[in-house]
This record gives C-alpha cells, structure tokens and sequence, in this order.
C-alpha cells in the first residue's frame, strides 16, 4: 500500500476510521417517507367551483395584458399573418380577366396594416371598414407583389368563409 502524502502547511489529514463498505453497511435503508400523521395536517384541496373562479380572474387580468403587448408588437414591427378564403374580385386593365373567385390566401402584411386594423377596431369601425383594410393590405402585398406587378389592379374582398389573424 502507498502512504498517503504528508499534508500541506494549514492542512489537516484525514482518516478514514472504516474501510467504504463498512460505512454503507452501517447506514440505515432507505424508508417509507414518513406522511401526517392525522386529517389536520393535510391541506384540502379547493373545491372545484373555488378553482374555476380562481382560473377565470387570473385569466381575466393575465390575458389581456398578453394580448395587448402581442398587438403593440404587431402594429410596431411584427405584423400580422391573415389566413382566409374568400371570394376575391378584381377591377384589372381591360384585356384581363376580372371575375371574382374564391382563394384561400396565407400572407403576412406588415406592421403598417396590422397598426391600421388595431386601430380602426379600437376606434369601433365596422365590419365592412376592417374587410376594406385587410383588402388593401392582400392587394398591396399578395396580388400586387409591393407594387412588383399588376399596377392597375383593385381587390374586392368578399363572401369571406373564414378568416384567421395571428400577431
């Protein structure tokens, strides 16, 4: 067997008085961990009612300031994301085809229209108010390509079937 060094200035040697398997042996077995020991020690539940209340109020407070700071992102430099299928109509340069169909479109728009939605919604615009942004916004964007193509189009946006907004 090797001696062990001999300890530095300041420092202390230690023994080992039992070899390891010793020292495991003498340790107890883990048990059952030990629970109340009457009905009082233990904290009731809440009943369901009380939880459902719980949830709402948090919920109530909690949500709108999530949703208020994804608008402001929205509107300052995120944007939005409009998913819908509609019916499209187009006023185009004569020579084009200017029937209304039905598309399903997925398109981002950018902050600017996603301000102007928030906005107008704020304000209590009308349905028909907030199609005619969201139109403008899918003309500039989506038919138009950020004024790429099609210079003289207009969109109509009509018989919506469904329409989704994510910020």
């Amino acid at each position: 067997m090797v001696p062990a060094p001999a300890p530095l200035p300041g420092q202390r040697r230690l023994h080992r008085s039992n070899p390891p398997d010793a020292r495991l042996a003498a340790r107890p077995a883990p048990g059952p961990v030990p629970g109340p020991t009457s009905s009082t020690d233990v904290s009731p539940a809440p009943r369901a009612e009380l939880a459902a209340r719980l949830e709402r109020e948090v919920r109530k407070d909690w949500q709108p300031r999530v949703q208020q700071r994804a608008k402001k992102h929205a509107a300052s430099r995120g944007g939005i994301v409009i998913e819908t299928r509609a019916r499209f109509g187009f006023i185009a340069a004569p020579g084009s085809t200017d029937d209304g169909r039905v598309c399903r479109v997925t398109q981002h728009l950018p902050a600017v229209y996603a301000s102007r939605l928030f906005d107008a919604q704020a304000a209590g615009a009308s349905e028909q108010q907030l199609q005619a942004i969201a139109a403008e916004g899918l003309q500039e964007i989506y038919f138009k390509d950020r004024g790429r193509r099609a210079q003289g189009l207009e969109v109509e946006f009509t018989n919506i079937d469904y329409i989704e907004l994510d910020f």
